[in-house]
């Protein structure tokens, strides 16, 4: 298992965790259950996303896709142009 990246907060871990395993990649959400504790805990690194070793490179792969995604032109909702309204 590798950890492979250190999302934000709990909502982007699951999402991408979501992700991850739409395209057949088995991720663990590695400090879920601490997230509660965080008043004590220290903020930065308490979560993190791991995989199989073999696996690491593609998911990285799909990460930084997503991360680097932009709307498509025309998807935009006519009241916010420019805007992605979710």
């Amino acid at each position: 298992m590798q950890r492979i990246y250190e999302p934000e907060n709990l909502m982007e871990g699951e999402l991408l965790q979501g992700m991850l395993a739409s395209e057949g990649i088995e991720a663990h959400l590695v400090g879920r259950d601490l997230v509660g504790g965080s008043g004590e805990l220290p903020i930065f690194g308490l979560l993190g996303l791991s995989v199989d070793n073999d696996q690491a490179d593609y998911a990285r792969e799909l990460i930084t896709a997503y991360n680097t995604a932009l709307p498509l032109s025309g998807d935009e909702p006519e009241s916010f142009p420019g805007t992605l309204v979710c």
